[in-house]
């Protein structure tokens, strides 16, 4: 590698970690708001938050990365083009494909890092996530431990605490429950604790009152209690647990046992290809776009001004190359020895960064290319 080399790829890193963590602080922004209501408003503590934050951090990253290694190697190609560096190495004797050498070594080291994430981080992150989902989920009692607010923990089912001493204690405790239409109950105590005896977790509630109604006899009946047991382990349903997702089944179990998969739970043979072909995908389309970011840019000449035409060139590339993945996906769920095709976007990528380097390499063609254009922005 040459210090050019050199200095390049250590331009184009340096860019890539700074789109990368700009692109994550933005959407992670924009997604922990919508999780931070619904983590907060369940009853649970802002470390829960935290753990599910960072739970989504891997499929965020994996999302914005493709984004961040086109953003660098547009920013670093165009940079060095207005600084004269890409036009002085051109005027030595080194053609476009010889300074590529250090955006496909970019490409690669993303790519690395692409593999790691796509492959292995996020299927495990995802697993994790989704069980500490469901455990929050059937977690009752933090449901219960919010004052002054009527709350819903199972459907037909309304409870409501005044207030909570430091102790645990409850004071002014209401519940409804109207899962049984024809016998609903109501209970209410100046003060209620809650009691996990191994059987379960129970709402003790003393000095209340119990109100049921008999819908068909149309009589309501009173009883005052000293103390009542309430069985608030039954509002979540522990059995009733969610199969895990396409994206949590880990790669090595969808490389050997799609088999098993597919008879214990349900997924269907294109699903669990598309999936396995989706993580390897995400590799290869690093290395396309950054390849597609530096090539459309080598088809400007030097400009003090940049070389806007060709980033938008770039821009329409990579929108081109989502689309068409975004097309492909639902092929090979339909058909899925039409796994290849799964590859296409990063293929047509490369393509087309080649033939502009081809292009740039020859400055006969090069030089009618930007007179054709000229001529039509003229007309």
């Amino acid at each position: 590698m040459s210090r050019f080399d050199g200095y390049f790829l250590r331009q184009l890193l340096i860019l890539f970690g700074f789109f990368t963590l700009v692109l994550v602080g933005v959407f992670w922004i924009t997604r922990s708001v919508s999780l931070f209501d619904r983590v907060i408003s369940g009853g649970q503590s802002a470390m829960v938050f935290l753990e599910f934050t960072a739970l989504t951090l891997p499929t965020l990253i994996r999302t914005v990365m493709p984004m961040a290694v086109f953003a660098a190697a547009v920013y670093a190609t165009n940079r060095l083009s207005r600084e004269s560096e890409l036009t002085v190495m051109l005027a030595t004797g080194s053609s476009p494909w010889r300074l590529a050498r250090a955006v496909v070594l970019f490409g690669l080291v993303a790519g690395m890092m692409m593999a790691v994430i796509s492959v292995f981080l996020r299927p495990a992150s995802v697993e994790q996530l989704e069980q500490r989902q469901a455990e929050v989920a059937g977690d009752v009692t933090a449901q219960l431990l919010n004052e002054g607010e009527f709350l819903h923990p199972a459907q037909g089912v309304a409870v409501y605490i005044g207030t909570i001493d430091l102790d645990g204690t409850l004071h002014e405790v209401f519940v409804s429950d109207r899962r049984d239409r024809l016998n609903p109950v109501s209970y209410s105590s100046k003060t209620a604790y809650l009691v996990n005896n191994g059987t379960g977790i129970h709402l003790v509630m003393v000095d209340g009152v119990a109100l049921r109604l008999n819908e068909e006899g149309r009589t309501l009946s009173s009883t005052l209690f000293e103390d009542a047991s309430y069985d608030i382990s039954a509002l979540t349903n522990t059995d009733d647990i969610a199969s895990r997702s396409l994206e949590a089944i880990p790669t090595i179990e969808l490389m050997q046992d799609r088999a098993a998969i597919r008879a214990a739970e349900g997924f269907t043979e294109g699903e669990l290809i598309d999936e396995l072909h989706q993580r390897f995908s995400w590799i290869a389309i690093c290395i396309a776009v950054a390849l597609a970011g530096y090539a459309t840019l080598m088809l400007g000449s030097f400009s003090r001004f940049g070389l806007w035409p060709q980033i938008l060139g770039a821009f329409t590339i990579l929108i081109l190359l989502e689309g068409v993945r975004g097309f492909v996906s639902p092929i090979v769920i339909e058909d899925p020895s039409l796994w290849m095709i799964l590859y296409l976007p990063a293929i047509i990528g490369i393509a087309i960064s080649g033939l502009f380097l081809l292009v740039a390499g020859r400055p006969l063609i090069r030089k009618r290319v930007n007179a054709a254009s000229g001529s039509l922005s003229q007309a």
